[in-house]
């Protein structure tokens, strides 16, 4: 027991363990939101209803076969079951049946919907690809914030140790009366404000790492971390591409645009639907009945064995040669007795029938319902027309931004890597003057803060820089899941 209660203790503590060493890759926070993500679970029922309603289209071509049953008392003037007069009686019936039915002509509608059918099933998964695509994005770029702010935070608190070293010694030199005491308090107050930048800067990578969180709908959000490694740019070729390129080729490949072209096809094919209505229709029919009834079924006589025939007395003719009458004789009935109902299933098969047919419906008048919903029909074509157009419009501008975004993000890199060895060169310089009391402490604080400055700037260009490149290599048709960072 005391064995068992040990491994239980190890396992759960492992398991803990593991929880708070857990270190999620960008790779890693992108698949895990494309499998848990809310919204996107939601669009997949779409997919589901689809498919539903493509199995509806294919069960509209087959026949339809329904049994019908039922047991009734009936007491007073009613019809006889089995004869079909009307009686006064007290009796129980019951009937069954079987019928048939498949349409024969429609217009071709039944074809129209399952085509559509097919049209909502593709436009279902235009619409997950692009949610997917969208949700990458989001975790792409919640996932560089946190990137950019734990790095801003290094850069400070690294900034920070020089800066303490530089309070010991900027003691040692106003102590040796090198420097006044106001270069001590400028260095001191340097340094109250990089430990307050220090605090907003890991805050900031704490709120960063909350919204990624929520993001991917994690639960224990104390114990979420992301993996600190290197991401260097990659896929720059891709702006030595022309715009016009990759607007065709985003066209080909985007999303945004497939819906809009799904959505007017979608469109269209209801306005043929609608259409169908002008049509006839040619029904078959095909109907099987029976019935049974506790009525009896009819009288039985009794006859005198012994004097089976009796002098009715009703005349019927004259011998001719003596003149006597004739008459007739009849039955002796002794007695009349009821027969019960015939068997149950001697009945089914004695009052069973059958018919069959064609049912034929021409439209003539149905109060315009059919001419105004292939007019609303019309509006819908049009409006999807518009929509596809103004997709097509955003999606022009959408690459032309993202591609002037990526040359602009990596001009901006360029810029910021020449500009932090600049700040490097020049706060060295500064630190060498003002360790040897030739500049005072202010403009010493000055070109240390513009140096940090440069360091944080050349991260956020570089992530910003990454995140347009892949951007680009979206519209360009790459897959999501292929992106490499």
């Amino acid at each position: 027991m005391k064995k068992a209660i040990l491994f239980c203790m190890t396992a759960l503590l492992a398991l803990t363990t593991y929880s708070q060493e857990k270190k999620w890759t960008l790779q890693e926070c992108v698949q895990y939101a494309i499998d848990n993500n809310i919204n996107i679970q939601q669009t997949e029922l779409d997919l589901e209803t689809a498919a539903i309603d493509r199995s509806d289209a294919i069960g509209a071509f087959l026949p339809t076969l329904n049994g019908t049953a039922s047991n009734s008392w009936q007491t007073g003037l009613t019809q006889n079951v089995l004869t079909g007069v009307l009686e006064t009686q007290q009796t129980r019936n019951s009937s069954f049946g079987v019928s048939s039915g498949v349409r024969l002509i429609n217009g071709f509608r039944n074809h129209k919907v399952l085509d559509r059918a097919e049209l909502s099933k593709i436009a279902a998964d235009y619409n997950i690809a692009k949610l997917k695509d969208d949700v990458a994005l989001n975790v792409a770029v919640s996932y560089l914030q946190v990137l950019l702010a734990r790095e801003s935070a290094k850069v400070i608190v690294t900034q920070n140790a020089v800066t303490k070293e530089q309070i010991q010694r900027t003691q040692e030199l106003v102590d040796g009366g090198v420097l006044p005491r106001g270069d001590l308090l400028e260095i001191r107050a340097t340094d109250a404000s990089e430990r307050q930048r220090i605090v907003a800067a890991e805050n900031g990578v704490t709120i960063g790492l909350v919204n990624l969180a929520q993001l991917l709908n994690i639960k224990d959000i104390a114990n979420f971390d992301i993996a600190e490694g290197e991401y260097e740019v990659q896929g720059e070729g891709i702006l030595d591409t022309q715009a016009d390129v990759l607007i065709e080729t985003a066209k080909e490949t985007r999303y945004d645009l497939k819906i809009a072209e799904q959505n007017e096809a979608i469109a269209k094919k209801d306005l043929e639907i609608s259409k169908t209505g002008f049509y006839p229709t040619l029904d078959a029919f095909f109907n099987y009945n029976t019935r049974e009834s506790n009525r009896s079924s009819g009288f039985n006589t009794s006859i005198d064995p012994d004097t089976p025939f009796i002098d009715s007395g009703n005349p019927i003719g004259v011998v001719g040669n003596t003149g006597d009458i004739v008459t007739s004789l009849s039955p002796n009935i002794t007695g009349v007795d009821e027969v019960g109902p015939l068997p149950f299933i001697e009945q089914l098969y004695l009052n069973d029938g059958i018919s069959y047919g064609l049912s034929l419906r021409v439209p003539v008048f149905n109060g315009f319902s059919v001419k105004n919903q292939v007019k609303r029909s019309e509006v819908n074509v049009m409006r999807s027309e518009f929509q596809k157009e103004l997709a097509e419009q955003n999606l022009r501008t959408a690459v032309y931004q993202a591609y002037t975004d990526a040359k602009a993000a990596r001009e901006s890199y360029e810029a910021a890597k020449i500009a932090v060895e600049s700040q490097e060169l020049a706060y060295a310089y500064a630190k060498d003057r003002y360790d040897v009391g030739l500049t005072n402490a202010f403009d010493f604080s000055q070109s240390k803060l513009r140096y940090d400055n440069a360091q944080i700037e050349i991260a956020r260009s570089k992530y910003d820089y990454i995140f347009r490149i892949k951007v680009l290599e979206l519209y360009f048709g790459v897959p999501v899941t292929e992106l490499k960072f």
